[in-house]
């Protein structure tokens, strides 16, 4: 569901903290009609991003706060049909665990997935390895957990096989983004092409992951091409992939508002 930025949190920055339920119910509809016009099944996962504030003590958001704001949020996407609740993109573990208690308070039944992004040196903003994730998260009872986003697709992978060596057994995602953007011009351009992400999506299966897919800059052309090489249509592409720029070892806190982003 388009609904990444679906919280009060998010929304008070266009004067829209009070449609919370409204537009995550109706971004959960639209997602719900394209999915039942499908001539197969097709699921609705309703995306819930961070919300972009610290928690206490770093911040002024309280965890109750976070929790509420994700079970509003949630409420939306449930009444709107979804069959998934997909929290993605998170940095912090407390997050992380106050989205799924929120989420759970509101859908109980419902499947939850949770995913981080990853930076270079493996770690999130907030410091989290993969294996720190998975062994923190390993008794919320999630149905699948992961990496999405990130910086590049090395450390991406890089995350995702800590996670796989920490946690053989459990379900993991991997949705990297299509490369890195750059602008050209006045357009903003992914360097990842269909042929980058369909390698990558034949490596991360290899490497144990089971849940496939692409973040930002990922279009119809590259899930397309991803699909074909995991089922085997076409060969896989060769490519090669560069490594990015290491990234400082700290970033100011202010810099988190302007990297809850991408998803």
């Amino acid at each position: 569901t388009n609904s990444f930025g679906g919280t009060r949190y998010r929304l008070k920055l266009h004067n829209m903290q009070d449609r919370v339920v409204e537009l995550n119910r109706a971004a959960a509809r639209n997602a719900r009609a394209v999915a039942d016009a499908a001539d197969h099944t097709v699921l609705v996962a309703g995306s819930m991003g961070p919300t972009g504030e610290l928690l206490v003590p770093m911040g002024n958001m309280t965890y109750d706060e976070c929790r509420e704001a994700f079970a509003e949020q949630a409420r939306g996407l449930v009444e709107g049909g979804v069959d998934i609740l997909w929290v993605e993109t998170m940095s912090d573990l407390a997050e992380v665990k106050a989205a799924v208690e929120g989420a759970r308070s509101v859908a109980p039944d419902l499947p939850i997935c949770a995913t981080m992004s990853y930076d270079t040196r493996g770690r999130t903003m907030m410091g989290v390895t993969g294996a720190q994730m998975v062994q923190q998260l390993a008794a919320l009872g999630l149905t699948a957990v992961g990496a999405n986003c990130g910086n590049n697709l090395i450390d991406t992978e890089a995350a995702l096989a800590e996670m796989h060596a920490a946690a053989p057994d459990m379900l993991l995602i991997a949705k990297a983004n299509a490369g890195m953007p750059r602008y050209e011009g006045d357009k903003l351009i992914y360097d990842g092409t269909p042929d980058v992400m369909a390698a990558y999506a034949d490596r991360v299966r290899g490497n144990g992951i089971s849940l496939i897919g692409g973040c930002c800059g990922s279009g119809p052309a590259h899930i397309r091409m991803m699909r074909q090489v995991l089922d085997g249509a076409i060969p896989v592409p060769e490519v090669t992939l560069v490594p990015a720029q290491p990234a400082p070892e700290a970033a100011p806190a202010r810099t988190r508002e302007r990297r809850v982003r991408r998803g």
